[in-house]
């Protein structure tokens, strides 16, 4: 499906079959964490992620455009996400559609929509070719050349650093 900035594999981010099923049909190696899709920073408390109002502050200006931010959780529950680095990213889509979603369906993991190692689908035709069958569900948007989000890490320090641009 389109997400604000390119076709992903979505899945429930609280589903852990739906995690690894998304893990398998991509070929992701299974220690790289996925982004995921909030509706509203509310969301993110479920997931033991601590948001003061440094933090929230931090996110709201962040989110100003297509930006994923890396947040600490060591929490051992959401192994399946953090896949053992201790931190899990997030995003908070600009579309009002897509956001709506999220609120009525919870936070979903949405890496690109191809294999590892192959360019993200640009249209449905193309996300077909990929993974055929293997996917339940496909969305048409169109044809979208977005760019994938800008990645920042938020460290406890409160330092930010750029891990993609």
């Amino acid at each position: 499906m389109p997400t604000d900035t390119i076709y992903g594999l979505v899945g429930r981010a609280e589903d852990k079959r739906a995690v690894e099923r998304i893990y398998q049909i991509k070929g992701r190696p299974p220690r790289k964490p996925c982004i995921i899709l909030a509706g509203e920073v509310s969301q993110i408390a479920k997931f033991g992620v601590i948001l003061n109002e440094e933090r929230k502050k931090f996110l709201r200006q962040a989110w100003a455009k297509p930006t994923s931010v890396i947040l600490p959780c060591e929490d051992e529950a959401w192994e399946h996400l953090h896949r053992g680095t201790g931190t899990l990213a997030f995003r908070l889509p600009e579309s009002p559609s897509l956001r709506k979603l999220l609120l009525s369906v919870g936070p979903l993991i949405a890496p690109s929509a191809n294999p590892e190692g192959h360019p993200p689908a640009q249209d449905i035709k193309e996300a077909k070719k990929y993974f055929g069958k293997a996917v339940d569900l496909y969305i048409d948007a169109g044809p979208n050349r977005g760019l994938p989000s800008q990645v920042l890490q938020l460290h406890p320090s409160g330092a930010v650093y750029i891990i993609r641009e």
